[in-house]
């Protein structure tokens, strides 16, 4: 049974959410605020976080975080906001997805079903290339580890299945809407600027200069495609 820690501070919405992922196969589990969540899902037994954006104690930034750079779960966040700038910054801070409230619980557990299945799929995924070097970046798919220079550097789970996906098809140009039916599914929420933001993680993290990168290319109007 699939593990799934709510992080919500309004215990009419946790309670709503734990009734239906419950009834739909899930243990379920809750924290009130930002400090309690974060020490729960350190724990290691939960395989989905629902984190609200609003939270007492620690904001659930801070908490998107600082999951992140401890583990490589799923991680989805809920947010009464309507400011595209906070789901900016929290699908850049390592975050998944999002939902805003109000929301049917029907689409909210439909979502934690797709991204707990993609996430075991790419988990799981055996590949004929299984490491992919490129110059000084080396990308290792049955690890899922990504090492610039030798030393490791942590991508989460859209991030190295954006950059394996690119690696793997060197040179070849992909515009943002291939980009997110390929990593997040034809079926999946959202919209195309989640890949713009998950891009620039990216770089962040294995270029020397993100400005002015040596692996991502961005083809303005056609895409972005990985220099082998």
């Amino acid at each position: 049974m699939k593990s799934i820690l709510v992080i919500e501070d309004d215990s009419t919405i946790s309670e709503l959410q734990r009734d239906y992922l419950e009834i739909n196969g899930f243990e379920v589990q809750v924290a009130a605020d930002g400090e309690a969540g974060l020490a729960m899902c350190l724990s290691g037994i939960y395989d989905l976080v629902i984190l609200d954006l609003m939270l007492p104690k620690l904001s659930g930034f801070e908490v998107c975080k600082k999951i992140r750079e401890k583990q490589d779960i799923p991680i989805l966040i809920v947010t009464s906001r309507h400011e595209d700038i906070d789901v900016i910054r929290g699908l850049g801070l390592g975050a998944d997805d999002y939902i805003t409230k109000p929301f049917k619980p029907a689409e909210l557990v439909a979502r934690v079903k797709a991204h707990l299945a993609r996430y075991e799929r790419l988990v799981g995924r055996k590949d004929t290339k299984n490491v992919i070097q490129i110059r000084d970046l080396t990308i290792d798919a049955d690890t899922r580890k990504v090492f610039v220079n030798n030393e490791e550097t942590v991508l989460t789970t859209k991030e190295f299945d954006l950059l394996y996906f690119l690696a793997s098809h060197p040179n070849k140009v992909f515009s943002k809407e291939h980009l997110f039916e390929r990593i997040w599914g034809v079926d999946a929420l959202g919209d195309i600027q989640t890949v713009t933001v998950h891009i620039r993680k990216i770089r962040e993290k294995i270029e020397k200069d993100s400005a002015s990168p040596d692996y991502i290319e961005t083809l303005w109007g056609a895409g972005y495609r990985c220099r082998g």
